[in-house]
């Protein structure tokens, strides 16, 4: 990641909080993310016209999917697997919405010869920034410290902020709050 991409993400996450009405502190609502940023949000089961066995493969497990992002004529469209937990679509949806947000060009969907769909996926980079800007929508700094300072149970925590706590560990690591925190405990 190009220098200065970081603290660019944690504070673009304050500045759409701010946009929305949040505090720092509050958990972000992709949902609400996603119709400030005038994006559609839809599951598989929420679109009209698709077939039973179509909807059946795309949420079987192992599908190998959780969203994606299409361009159609008139909107941009994201596309929830509604067989994932509550938790996981709002991580997913946030990652959707960091590619929005980056500006990095939309997932294509194209059909095969044989009928096949396909979609033409991200470049690596593009990929590994669009984790790093939705880990800072959904959990940044400010919100890691309240967590830390004022929420105990980590469980409690990933529910109040919609996130797995694999995720609230990860961006508490990677944020470097839980360094911040001991060094301040250390210090005392």
């Amino acid at each position: 990641m190009e220098r200065g991409f970081k603290s660019w993400c944690e504070q673009r996450s304050l500045e759409l909080r701010k946009e929305l009405g949040r505090r720092t502190t509050d958990p972000l609502d992709p949902h609400e993310l996603a119709k400030h940023l005038k994006l559609r949000v839809r599951t598989v089961n929420e679109i009209e016209g698709v077939s039973k066995e179509t909807r059946s493969a795309l949420g079987a497990d192992g599908a190998g999917w959780s969203a994606v992002t299409l361009e159609l004529p008139n909107c941009k469209l994201i596309v929830l697997n509604d067989t994932h937990s509550e938790r996981r679509q709002s991580s997913d949806l946030t990652h959707e919405l960091a590619h929005h947000l980056l500006e990095h060009r939309p997932s294509e969907l194209d059909v095969s010869e044989a009928g096949h769909l396909m979609l033409e996926s991200y470049s690596r980079k593009d990929e590994e920034e669009a984790d790093w800007l939705s880990g800072c929508l959904l959990l940044p700094r400010p919100a890691l410290l309240h967590i830390k300072r004022h929420m105990r149970d980590e469980e409690v925590a990933a529910e109040t902020y919609m996130v797995s706590r694999a995720m609230l560990k990860y961006r508490l690591d990677v944020s470097g709050v839980n360094y911040q925190l001991r060094k301040h405990l250390r210090a005392r």
